[in-house]
């Protein structure tokens, strides 16, 4: 997966450095270290407003993780469709969903035991 492995922490401000670059909106960070049996540490969850800007949000972050934390993602779902985009890096979890997708699924909502903390952009 990568020769250098970032810190998670460092990783979480690296995608979402790039969210922010292509104007992602809504960016929430999930804590789900405290839940039972889930599948990694955190959830990112954030919002485009067309395909193409959740395409555009999917490869900034690709992008941006790659060069800065030399990390690529495990495992990517979604890119054809680009309604909400999954990339898996692991212990952290990306879901980049149009609005109506994300509102649909209510992810925030099936977690609700997560913590949940809203990151405020400069956008």
């Amino acid at each position: 997966m990568s020769k250098k492995n970032k810190s998670t922490d460092e990783l979480i401000s690296i995608i979402i450095k790039g969210i922010e670059e292509v104007k992602g909106e809504d960016i929430q960070l999930l804590d789900l270290r405290n839940i039972e049996n889930t599948v990694c540490d955190y959830f990112v969850i954030c919002s485009g407003n067309s395909n193409t800007q959740v395409k555009a949000i999917s490869n900034s972050v690709k992008k941006i993780v790659g060069k800065e934390g030399q990390e690529k993602a495990w495992h990517i779902e979604g890119e054809s469709v680009a309604e909400w985009i999954l990339l898996d890096y692991v212990h952290i979890v990306v879901h980049v969903f149009q609005k109506q997708t994300r509102e649909f699924y209510d992810v925030e909502g099936l977690w609700g035991d997560a913590k949940i903390t809203k990151i405020s952009t400069s956008i």
